[in-house]
């Protein structure tokens, strides 16, 4: 249990607390204190930091996993990358994904060789840009209209409906025609035979594990770390008896009570298991694009580090399931339907009324964000905003200047 007596005394000579030990709150965190030499507390109410990054070495074995899901850094940031660098090596590890569907195994993104496989044909990159097409040309809806749009605007309806149809539905639990159409821009398409999963010029594991380059991040002296602490038990706390700023990462809703409703959410679950088996399934993540199959995905976590001795009697696999979150749920990503954009515009527009406190990072946006583009928000809130409001101007002039 935490010692509430020490958070209160911590909170009583912070010059910020930062909500979140994510990586967004955890930049902020870390600038404050190196770069204006200022006393933060950072608290949050999981048990460790790093927030869906966290990474542990799986009880009973020596392989390090992944808690919330594979996360893979990459970046086409040179500042990111640049300032993940100070707290960790990086590995030259290149993502690879693969899907299973009626049976069949294919390279994910969708590519050359997915396309040949699946129609049984062996098309050139020409040949099969053309083919795709002639079946993109077959359908006549908006490609900004939907997720289902988009996807059939990119690769035509028959690879749709195998390897994107059924996955979306499960990992959004919603039809992919009441999702907006972004969703699956951050799937690319290609006409040859790559099959590295991101084409970012930077990308890697830090070496020794995301919890360890988080735990870095929150050395400095002025930094004090409160895991198992909830926001709203002590928010009360905060500021009391002198101005302090709150940087907070949760959900955006939350910490206006609902006023205007509920945000959806997107949580997971996970079903782990060790397996007596040096490689149980050759890659680290292979999607299930059947809607029979119930989860979204299965992870080996071997696979993530290749450069590590990993025992050879063993590897850890978590199978994914993905599903609405409800009240009491850890809230993962927003799920972005027509009327959450419409509240999330009302809150938003209350957040940017604020004097000392400051709203981001993927829940407290509201916005799907990776670990990269939730480490330049930061980076720009801090040199944005922070900065300023630690010379006295109020954050609600300074929110806004993107």
């Amino acid at each position: 249990m935490p010692d509430f007596e020490r958070v209160r005394t911590e909170l009583a000579r912070a010059d910020a607390v930062v909500v979140g030990a994510g990586f967004f709150g955890l930049v902020i965190a870390e600038r404050i204190a190196e770069s204006l030499g200022r006393r933060v507390v950072v608290i949050d109410r999981r048990s460790h930091i790093g927030g869906n990054a966290h990474s542990q070495h799986f009880p009973g074995t020596e392989i390090e996993v992944h808690s919330y899901g594979t996360h893979v850094f990459h970046t086409s940031s040179r500042k990111v990358w640049e300032y993940v660098n100070r707290f960790s090596d990086f590995s030259d590890y290149r993502h690879q994904v693969l899907a299973l569907h009626d049976g069949g195994i294919y390279p994910m993104p969708i590519n050359l060789m997915t396309i040949n496989a699946f129609f049984g044909t062996s098309l050139s990159p020409l040949e099969a840009r053309a083919f795709i097409a002639a079946q993109v040309a077959e359908s006549r809806a908006d490609p900004d209209d939907s997720l289902e749009s988009r996807a059939i605007s990119l690769v035509g309806r028959p690879l749709y409906e195998a390897f994107v149809r059924g996955y979306s539905e499960k990992q959004w639990q919603e039809d992919p025609r009441n999702l907006p159409a972004e969703i699956i821009n951050r799937l690319p398409v290609r006409f040859d035979y790559r099959q590295g999963y991101f084409d970012d010029p930077w990308q890697g594991q830090p070496v020794a594990g995301y919890t360890s380059l988080c735990e870095r991040m929150v050395e400095h002296p002025l930094i004090s770390l409160f895991t198992g602490v909830d926001y709203f038990d002590i928010r009360d706390h905060v500021g009391a008896d002198h101005r302090a700023l709150t940087v907070y990462s949760g959900p955006l809703d939350r910490f206006y009570d609902d006023a205007f409703g509920r945000l959806s959410w997107r949580t997971l679950d996970f079903e782990w298991e060790v397996r007596d088996t040096t490689d149980f399934q050759g890659a680290a993540v292979i999607n299930m694009s059947d809607a029979s199959v119930p989860y979204t995905r299965v992870h080996e976590f071997r696979h993530l580090h290749p450069e590590r001795s990993h025992p050879a009697d063993c590897t850890v696999i978590a199978r994914e399931f993905s599903r609405a979150a409800v009240a009491g749920d850890e809230p993962y990503y927003p799920v972005n339907l027509a009327e959450d954009r419409r509240l999330a515009a009302l809150y938003r527009e209350r957040a940017g009324t604020e004097a000392d406190v400051l709203l981001g990072g993927r829940l407290g946006s509201y916005k799907y964000l990776d670990m990269d583009m939730a480490i330049a928000a930061a980076l720009r809130s801090f040199e944005r905003s922070i900065v300023p409001w630690f010379a006295g101007v109020p954050l609600h002039e300074t929110l806004g200047r993107d």
